[in-house]
């Protein structure tokens, strides 16, 4: 009987990923396929008659359309809401010093590139306090840098 829990456990966590990673693969052929429509704009009201640009406009509003709803549905996964820490909310400034429960690992979110942050160099790393994003030295449990409301999906 375990061994049927912890089988179908670890195929949940196994698809958790590769759920993340089609959103993100969907994203961004979304946001090519847009670049694609501004670049066939530029060319067609360089070129183009009339018609010609306007069929393009709309084929840009059409994708920009898609990548919001893409965006949309990839911050209403329901991984990224409601996260609430055991503890109280507390606004922290660059030079505040953490106390290791703060950064363990359970706060300390994978880096992603769609949050639009830089990778987290060596003996640092990122950490999720309510919707604050805290970049930690993990050495010392110093703040390095502070990203307010980063995680406000809505």
């Amino acid at each position: 009987m375990k061994s049927k829990f912890l089988a179908a456990g670890l195929i949940a966590a196994m698809m958790v990923p590769a759920a993340t990673q089609a959103q993100t693969r969907e994203i961004r052929k979304d946001q090519q396929e847009l670049n694609k429509a501004q670049r066939d704009l530029r060319n067609a009201q360089r070129q183009g008659d009339r018609r010609d640009v306007r069929d393009a406009r709309r084929d840009v509003r059409d994708a920009r359309q898609d990548l919001r709803e893409s965006q949309r549905d990839w911050r209403r996964d329901t991984r990224y809401q409601n996260y609430r820490a055991p503890f109280r909310y507390q606004q922290f400034a660059v030079g505040a010093t953490l106390r290791p429960n703060y950064y363990a690992p359970n706060y300390r979110p994978a880096w992603d590139s769609r949050w639009g942050v830089p990778r987290a160099g060596r003996n640092m790393t990122y950490v999720r306090h309510y919707n604050d994003l805290l970049l930690v030295n993990t050495r010392n449990g110093k703040v390095i840098r502070v990203y307010r409301n980063h995680f406000r999906w809505r």
